[in-house]
């Protein structure tokens, strides 16, 4: 079985300071519940409440989008979370970071859609 690689980026926005972890061969991020409640600027409690629902709601798989990795000063795996989680969380929390992800992610989506890349999602 091949080891999965992951690169640490930085994440800034202003005086916000994020680190990342990224893994180029699965196409995705990974965040622990900490990461992402700062992303959102909201309570940890809140994030895993939203976790919990975004999987018995069946919106995304636990099995495919949670990662147990090592790192170091602590002694059992963190969870880690994949950018579908993510997304879903940013649909999902009220705060003026979530607001400002919101329509970040708007945006984006209606930049692929308005240049033709989604033509696949079209149904005739």
């Amino acid at each position: 079985m091949e080891e999965k690689k992951y690169e640490l980026i930085k994440f800034m926005d202003g005086d916000f300071v994020l680190d990342v972890n990224v893994s180029p061969s699965e196409d995705t991020v990974w965040l622990t519940k900490e990461q992402i409640s700062k992303l959102f600027n909201r309570d940890r409690s809140v994030i895993s409440k939203h976790i919990k629902n975004i999987f018995i709601e069946k919106e995304c798989s636990e099995k495919s989008n949670v990662q147990k990795m090592h790192i170091a000063n602590s002694d059992k795996p963190v969870e880690f979370y994949s950018l579908d989680v993510i997304l879903s969380v940013g649909y999902r929390v009220k705060s003026n970071r979530g607001i400002q992800f919101r329509r970040w992610a708007n945006q984006v989506l209606k930049q692929y859609l308005l240049r033709g890349c989604l033509y696949d999602w079209y149904i005739y």
